[in-house]
């Protein structure tokens, strides 16, 4: 496995079965991962340049994908790729108008199988 220094960083902000299980798969394929159900505590403690990517889900009690997002963003000077995570009918037209402010076209339709969720990651981060 490789060395905590190069494998790839994966934020988790959703639900608590869709984070474990993401956990869980995304570890196992060599990511390092870390996870919070809680978008505001997600918020608090957000390390700036630290991470390759963000799985974000849509709909979350407190706050919402996209509004935890753009507090991460106005918080720091992070630009990093950001995947929102939806169990909506996906409406790709829709979601980029909804996130055109955000500058992000990666949404993952739940649920999805681990391996699925791997390819799109690696898409994401190459």
């Amino acid at each position: 496995m490789p060395s905590n220094d190069i494998r790839k960083k994966i934020l988790i902000v959703g639900d608590p079965d869709l984070t474990l299980t993401y956990k869980v798969g995304l570890e196992s394929n060599g990511f390092q991962v870390t996870v919070y159900n809680d978008p505001l505590v997600a918020l608090s403690n957000f390390k700036s340049n630290f991470y390759d990517l963000l799985l974000i889900d849509i709909k979350m009690p407190k706050m919402n994908g996209f509004e935890l997002h753009e507090k991460i963003e106005e918080k720091t000077d992070d630009h990093t790729r950001v995947c929102f995570i939806t169990a909506l009918e996906v409406n790709y037209e829709a979601l980029r108008e909804i996130s055109s402010t955000l500058d992000v076209d990666c949404f993952i339709q739940k649920p999805i199988l681990i391996h699925e969720l791997i390819k799109r990651i690696n898409i994401e981060l190459h």
